[in-house]
């Protein structure tokens, strides 16, 4: 009897732990631009987001036919420096 008792607290216990990382999780979106090229951002995402180079390129064809694509998510400590990196080269991105 005892295992069906615990059962029901501990999944309790497991969805209030992903309602509390749900607050903290960000989202690093780019957005597409006429300027910069595939190559591009294919090498700063790489680099700045620590994409795989497959990664990096399925982003890098969303933001082109899609105008945006959320590229990496995490807190906000994670995400701001990724976020200022990606705009001292000329992309375009936001946080939300």
């Amino acid at each position: 009897m005892a295992k069906y008792y615990d059962k029901p607290q501990r999944q309790y216990e497991e969805e209030v732990a992903l309602l509390e990382n749900e607050d903290e999780v960000y989202k690093l979106v780019l957005h597409n631009d006429d300027v910069n090229t595939f190559d591009f951002v294919i090498d700063s995402l790489i680099e700045i987001c620590h994409h795989t180079l497959e990664q990096a390129e399925q982003c890098t064809i969303l933001v082109h036919y899609k105008g945006k694509c959320t590229v990496k998510t995490g807190s906000l400590e994670l995400l701001k420096p990724m976020h200022e990196k990606l705009i001292s080269r000329g992309l375009t991105s936001e946080i939300v």
